[in-house]
């Protein structure tokens, strides 16, 4: 039976408490850039007291421990150091699949070895009713997380198309095997056989998988944070199941934080929060021209010119997307800006929430860049600005300033909030070619627009060749 909390060492739950008050600070450092770092120390000390913790009141052969901890820290400092930041949204989305794998395995290693996680029930010799419900839920949560995320990752990553992929009765399906699979977990508590748990796990991964496929690649930033809730409440779920507060506590803090910036995110874009549970949203078909093969009239511009406009306005604002990403061009924005600054111009960056490929995506590369704080809006603090703005600056963003969201009730991020760039005086607008389109598949009509100026090329070598001009 599951060891009280009576039965536990005051000091231990002392330790854990702390872990959790500094795992509470850590997000709340993490909210904002300007205390992110310390934000990040507080996890870490919290999480290492309570490793600690845990490893002083079990009996583990701390060899194995010591050797595992290792490894895996080898493996994550290996990936830290040579991962790029475009690939961070594809990095955090293969991590939640370990900690939902992570999940399973506890779960799996606690059906074949109850009496090992001392849930066996004295009265029957059998598995607590009570620990097979957690059992089956962190298993479950765990499992969809796992599939979830794989599918993410390959998205994200390229490795699978970006475009929702549609089944017929998707929806049926989906609330079918969600049905199975709380009626099998229902069922667990009265019938502890391996057919009973492991098609438990089995359907698991499947709804994660079939959860996953139907969204669009715009959407993916909101798909990513809902995978990190997963993740947190497949961890609580376990916490249970190893009787470890610390474990309960870390994963309901995941769990709900991720649940409210998905909520946040959801209601910044317009979107159902509930369609994002369910594995609907964004799943709309794009047309198959997505928008890119009608011919319209556009303007180009070179470096020059563009250096030229923004020397002589009074205010610039730069709106940074994944192209700037791709081509890590925040370090050579950051010194136009400061070009610009120097000649007695405005400059502010306006960031929309889902630019990029995962929540906060460009603030942490203008962080990274050493931007200052204070010259970074988000989308309701500086929207209203672009209509007096001499110059809006994209660089890389497509999805996030099409007026399309606003106007074409067919288009796949119609309802979509986006930046007014196309208000401002000028749009001088950073792109690689014409032909290609934004991740949602969509034609943006700011390209098109008389106060707009196309500058095509590599947005690292276009931002550097404006430096040159700026300097002069």
């Amino acid at each position: 039976m599951h060891e009280t909390l009576a039965a536990t060492p005051a000091w231990v739950l002392l330790a854990y408490l702390v872990s959790g008050v500094l795992f509470i600070l850590a997000l709340r450092g993490l909210s904002s850039p300007e205390t992110s770092q310390q934000g990040n120390r507080y996890g870490m000390i919290g999480m290492t007291i309570a490793v600690a913790t845990t490893l002083i009141i079990h009996n583990v052969g701390l060899p194995l421990i010591v050797g595992a901890i290792a490894i895996g820290g080898g493996i994550g400092y290996f990936i830290a150091q040579r991962i790029k930041m475009t690939a961070m949204p594809e990095l955090v989305a293969g991590f939640h699949s370990l900690v939902g794998m992570a999940a399973v395995l506890v779960g799996v290693a606690a059906y074949l070895n109850p009496d090992a996680f001392g849930i066996i029930d004295p009265a029957t010799g059998e598995i607590a009713a009570v620990s097979r419900v957690e059992m089956g839920l962190g298993v479950a949560i765990g499992a969809i997380t796992f599939s979830g995320s794989v599918i993410a990752f390959l998205k994200l990553s390229g490795r699978m198309s970006g475009a929702p992929i549609q089944l017929p009765a998707r929806h049926v399906i989906n609330l079918g095997l969600l049905a199975a699979i709380l009626i099998l977990v229902g069922y667990f508590t009265v019938d502890q056989s391996p057919w009973v748990f492991f098609t438990i796990t089995a359907l698991s991964f499947i709804i994660g998988f079939l959860l996953i496929i139907p969204i669009g690649g715009a959407d993916m930033p909101v798909v990513i944070s809902m995978l990190n809730s997963y993740s947190g409440w497949a961890a609580a779920a376990m916490g249970f199941t190893l009787n470890n507060s610390a474990m309960i506590i870390t994963g309901a803090l995941v769990g709900s934080s991720g649940a409210i910036l998905s909520y946040i995110m959801c209601t910044a874009m317009n979107r159902s929060f509930i369609s994002v549970i369910a594995g609907g949203f964004g799943g709309e078909s794009v047309s198959g021209d997505k928008g890119a093969a009608v011919e319209r009239p556009w303007k180009r511009g070179s470096a020059e010119d563009a250096a030229f406009i923004m020397q002589n306005a009074e205010s610039v604002i730069i709106v940074p997307g994944y192209g700037m990403a791709v081509s890590q061009a925040q370090h050579a924005l950051r010194e136009m800006g400061d070009l610009l600054k120097k000649d007695g111009v405005s400059v502010k960056y306006a960031i929309h929430p889902v630019a990029g490929r995962m929540p906060g995506h460009m603030n942490v590369l203008l962080a990274e860049a050493n931007v200052p704080y204070d010259e970074v809006f988000e989308l309701e603090d500086i929207n209203s600005d672009f209509a007096q703005a001499d110059v809006a600056f994209v660089i890389g963003a497509n999805d996030v300033t099409n007026p399309a969201a606003k106007t074409d009730k067919t288009s796949p991020i119609y309802g979509m909030p986006v930046l007014d760039v196309e208000k401002a005086k000028t749009v001088l607008f950073v792109k690689r070619s014409m032909g290609g389109v934004g991740y949602a598949g969509v034609d943006n009509d700011v390209f098109y627009m008389d106060n707009t100026m196309m500058l095509l090329a590599d947005a690292k070598k276009m931002v550097e060749t404006i430096n040159k001009s700026l300097g002069h």
